[in-house]
């Protein structure tokens, strides 16, 4: 569940911390706009470990248009441009 607080209460952090470790994350507004979000370790770094398999899958469909754009290059040709002789 979202929570979104003003900043304000953040002088009450440990109510603010006790709704972090129910697993939400509280975003923090200040004057009515978003400001911050608080969120546990965890969620955190799952956050991170999503935006590195995007990235990744996101290099990979780019290399795949290309390919499809310029054409494959089979394995003899590979090893010809590579210099390994057979």
């Amino acid at each position: 569940m979202t929570l979104i607080k003003p900043v304000s209460d953040f002088r009450n952090y440990n109510d603010i911390l006790k709704d972090v470790d129910n697993g939400n994350r509280v975003y923090l507004t200040r004057n009515g706009h978003g400001a911050y979000v608080m969120m546990s370790i965890d969620d955190a770094d799952h956050y991170e470990q999503l935006k590195a398999a995007y990235s990744v899958m996101n290099d990979l469909h780019r290399a795949e248009q290309e390919s499809d754009a310029v054409s494959w290059v089979n394995e003899t040709e590979m090893k010809k441009i590579m210099g390994i002789d057979e």
